[in-house]
């Protein structure tokens, strides 16, 4: 399978995997399965970070460095392709980043793994959901 990491799944699996579901630790750690990351969720993550409401130790770079030796993520490029494809993303706000997760998820063939409730409503991909 191959999974999309939401940007709260992708940081609680390497700082906080208590508030992980069982079935979703298993998936993320079977090895028959890749997965993915956003640079958007990059983005998200240095956003946070900057607002005082992430405490990385070290910074952004510092965490990004160790959470990719943590586990063999690849990297969804993010190009014009999806750009575009976040016109027809279907989600209960406008929140960007949101909207570029699913459109990476639609353009790549992705199943999104969230425990976000608006994006856990779309039609238009495969959900994991962390419950």
């Amino acid at each position: 399978m191959k999974l999309l990491l939401d940007t709260h799944i992708w940081l609680w699996s390497v700082s906080d995997a208590d508030r992980l579901h069982r079935r979703v630790v298993r998936t993320l750690n079977d090895p028959r399965n890749e997965l993915w990351i956003s640079p958007v969720s990059t983005w998200e993550i240095v956003l946070l970070h900057e607002n005082g409401r992430l405490k990385l130790s070290g910074g952004p770079e510092v965490w990004l460095a160790r959470a990719m030796e943590q586990a063999p993520l690849r990297e969804a490029p993010l190009t014009h392709e999806i750009a575009l494809a976040t016109r027809s993303v279907q989600l209960p706000h406008r929140d960007p980043a949101d909207r570029f997760l699913v459109a990476t998820a639609i353009i790549h063939g992705l199943t999104l793994v969230t425990a976000d409730s608006n994006i856990s409503q779309s039609q238009q991909i495969s959900i994991m959901r962390n419950r």
